[in-house]
């Protein structure tokens, strides 16, 4: 009989009690009220809760079978236990325990920004000025009383918090005990190596005007979103690994601090496996950090442009979408006879700024005849080996690159390109498409020398036959004479079309979904839309992920880590000049104010799976719209929501019962929702509509007059839309119900769009989203 050692995994385990924040008898009346952790009561109960959770283990598990993480003891009473599937098979069984889940891991999601959102001349301006945006709120990067704590280490000396970074953690026993770390780059301290969680940080609360200097050159001033917002960091992310285990513990902390926002830019990429979307762990201490108080913020995936493809799922979450500004950097090639190829690359030009001219070689057509490395396409096309080219053929010459196999694989880089510029003496270096593989994503990147990407194929089109009329062949096809010329002129400069934005390819999409299968649910995801494509921002010179970065303290990123952080800026200033609203009202005027449309009154568009293909998009590639500060800080109307709320939605879902919810959740379904679609957020999304439904929404007056509102509805294809009353009068803080009559008139393989605007008299106007798939008619 063989025996097999079983591996040990990472485990999160929620346990029945009341956590710290929710603990009858310790916290403040009212949702979202903070408590002092520091207290004497608060501190005896973390304790208590930290005792249950070692003498659980202690009378469960073999001696030694185990290492306990982390107790989470302030949002959520769990623990997080490094241990083998037997035993954690017996920790399933034992009295007291909620919930077990096994950690799936987490990944990262990934200035002119405030320009772009009309921050200076507007909702600055009314905060008193740039220098005061956000003052007095505390963002938490991963006015109440906040009490963190500088934790220093290697990289990160006592001292290294300022007014700007008010606290500083970190969170490792799960990468610890999940792999062996690699200490030149894992730094145990809040020390970012690779560069990901200042760029985030920065964008939401970076202070104002900082110069944004990149291999010399000055490519104008970045500010957060909130400059004068403090930073709390809390650094659960690696280079070399990220668990899941980490994060949560950061959410925990981050809540016990008492931040005023969280800003999730890292979480699982996949949904979980055993239960609904909406229940898996990352989840359930989201929804605990909401209802304690905190306005959370998290990326929605970078797995676009297909359907279902969101990794935001829940309500109680402010899922963020990605699109481009109206800022572009454009490369052009300038040939012998004077055609100009256009192109991709934050470059200087070569020597001249394109008065001078030099020599046109092909990679191919400068390889070593009799090299003895291996002829594939990273040394014969690519550029990656400077051993594999003629040293004589390609000093001071423009040396074309060729994007192949190693490319399309991952395996070979613009940086190796440069190095292989930078050894041999290129004057210059183009990156051309490949008519083999097609047209290929070139984001624009800060070269430390004079290059290019052509990333079309049309483009190459001309530079190959520019290239070959001027180059002589002797019979063996051998190069004779390189008569072809060219210079790169100035890439660096930026241009502004003033156009609408347009939401990025990889910025993941809805319908929401409630299992792994992707059944859609009644939620619109993503909630909002912000810039996230080509943001400047604060980088960490080391960048240990992205070498070519290597050195500056700035880049040039996209990803829907780079939007989610715009949201958390706008939060905390509305946060500022509303400091009682809760994180619902904020996500309310966050989104009935968004807009759809750009300056020049053209429909907000969205990349397609093909490259560089366009069509119109849907709230499900957007969610309510560009965010719109100006009008997010006095939106007239707002949509409360609280965390019994959440509980009476998640008790209405398919497929659960009420036992699964208290489990999860420890909430009671006494109070469920006929339908999830009745929950009171500012959309309406129905994922299966058979004949006729009513669904109603309440509304707060949060302007400082009584406002009168007139209706209008643009129903979604194939849906009868009504609503009652179609106007009302609302005095301050006066409460109005709407109630939304939906009829299927026709039935719909998809879903189709729509919306409800309610125009008020005093200049306000709130819209509501609709998103219907109807399916009968009866």
């Amino acid at each position: 009989m063989a025996c097999f050692a079983e591996d040990r995994g990472i485990y999160l385990v929620l346990m029945e009690g009341d956590p710290v924040a929710f603990h009858r008898g310790l916290n403040p009346p009212g949702e979202g009220r903070r408590l002092d952790p520091d207290s004497e009561k608060c501190k005896a109960h973390a304790k208590k809760l930290a005792a249950s959770h070692e003498q659980l283990l202690e009378g469960t598990l073999e001696a030694g079978s185990y290492t306990k993480l982390y107790s989470f003891k302030h949002i959520v009473n769990g623990f997080a236990v490094h241990t083998t599937p037997s035993q954690v098979r017996k920790i399933e069984q034992a009295a007291g325990v909620r919930l077990v889940e096994k950690d799936r891991g987490a990944r990262l999601m990934s200035t002119y920004s405030p320009q772009f959102l009309g921050l200076p001349e507007g909702l600055w301006a009314q905060e008193g000025g740039e220098r005061s945006a956000g003052e007095g709120i505390v963002i938490g990067e991963t006015p109440g009383k906040f009490s963190g704590a500088c934790e220093e280490g290697p990289m990160f000396p006592a001292g290294a918090c300022n007014g700007k970074i008010v606290s500083a953690r970190f969170f490792s026993s799960g990468a610890e005990a999940a792999a062996t770390l690699n200490a030149s780059v894992d730094f145990l301290s809040p020390f970012d190596a690779v560069g990901h969680g200042s760029h985030v940080a920065s964008i939401a609360a970076g202070n104002y005007g900082v110069p944004v200097v990149v291999n010399g050159f000055f490519y104008g001033r970045a500010s957060g979103m909130a400059p004068r917002a403090g930073i709390a960091v809390y650094k659960a992310a690696y280079p070399s690994l990220t668990t899941l285990t980490d994060v949560v513990a950061a959410i925990d902390q981050a809540a016990s601090d008492g931040v005023d926002i969280l800003t999730l830019s890292v979480g699982p990429d996949e949904p979980p496996e055993d239960t609904l979307t909406f229940l898996g762990v990352f989840d359930i201490f989201m929804l605990s950090a909401r209802k304690a108080g905190v306005f959370v913020v998290q990326a929605a995936g970078n797995r676009g442009p297909d359907p279902y493809s969101v990794v935001s799922y829940s309500p109680w979450v402010v899922g963020v979408a990605a699109c481009s500004t109206d800022r572009t950097y454009a490369g052009v090639l300038i040939l012998g006879n004077g055609q100009k190829v256009g192109g991709v690359g934050l470059s200087a030009p070569s020597f001249g700024n394109g008065l001078f001219q030099y020599r046109l070689v092909l990679a191919k057509d400068a390889v070593k005849e009799n090299g003895t490395f291996p002829k594939t396409p990273p040394y014969t096309e690519e550029c990656q080996f400077p051993e594999a080219l003629d040293p004589a053929k390609a000093l001071a010459s423009i040396v074309i690159c060729t994007f192949s196999d190693g490319f399309y694989n991952g395996t070979s880089s613009v940086t190796a390109i440069i190095e292989t510029a930078r050894a041999l003496g290129f004057m210059g270096f183009v990156l051309v498409a490949n008519p083999r593989y097609g047209d290929f994503i070139a984001e624009p990147i800060p070269f430390s020398m004079p290059g290019i990407m052509i990333p079309r194929t049309s483009d190459t089109k001309i530079l190959s036959q520019y290239y070959e009329e001027h180059t002589c062949r002797d019979k063996r096809g051998s190069v004779t004479e390189y008569n072809g010329r060219a210079a790169i002129a100035e890439g660096r400069i930026a241009s502004y079309s003033g156009g609408a934005a347009t939401v990025s390819r990889f910025s993941s999409r809805g319908p929401d979904f409630i299992d792994l299968k992707r059944n859609p649910t009644d939620v619109l995801k993503p909630d909002i839309l912000a810039p996230g494509h080509q943001i400047w921002a604060a980088w960490s010179p080391m960048s240990a992920l992205d070498p070519i970065l290597s050195g500056n303290n700035f880049a040039l990123l996209s990803g829907t880590s780079m939007a989610a952080p715009h949201i958390a800026g706008v939060a905390a200033l509305i946060k500022q000049r509303n400091p009682l609203w809760t994180p619902s009202m904020i996500a309310s005027a966050v989104a009935t104010t968004a807009i759809r449309y750009g300056n020049n009154g053209e429909k907000i568009m969205a990349e397609g799976s093909d490259i560089y293909s366009l069509y119109p998009s849907t709230p499900f590639d957007f969610g309510a719209g560009l965010v719109n500060p100006s009008r997010a800080v006095d939106p007239g109307l707002v949509f409360p929501s609280g965390y019994e709320d959440y509980i009476s939605f998640l008790c209405s879902l398919p497929k659960t019962d009420p036992e699964t919810i208290r489990k999860a959740t420890g909430g009671s379904c006494s109070h469920p929702y006929g339908y999830p679609s009745e929950l009171n957020i500012p959309s309406v999304t129905i994922s299966a509509l058979a004949g006729f439904r009513s669904v109603r929404r309440s509304m707060k007056n949060v302007a400082a007059k009584t406002e009168t509102y007139l209706g209008a509805v643009l129903p979604p294809v194939g849906v009868e839309i009504s609503i009652k009353p179609m106007w009302f009068t609302v005095a301050p803080e006066g409460n109005q119900e709407l109630e939304i009559r939906l009829n299927v008139t026709q039935k719909l393989d998809d879903f189709s769009f729509g919306e409800i605007v309610l125009t008020g008299s005093l200049d306000h106007i709130v819209r509501i989203p609709l998103s219907v798939w109807p399916v009968s008619e009866s």
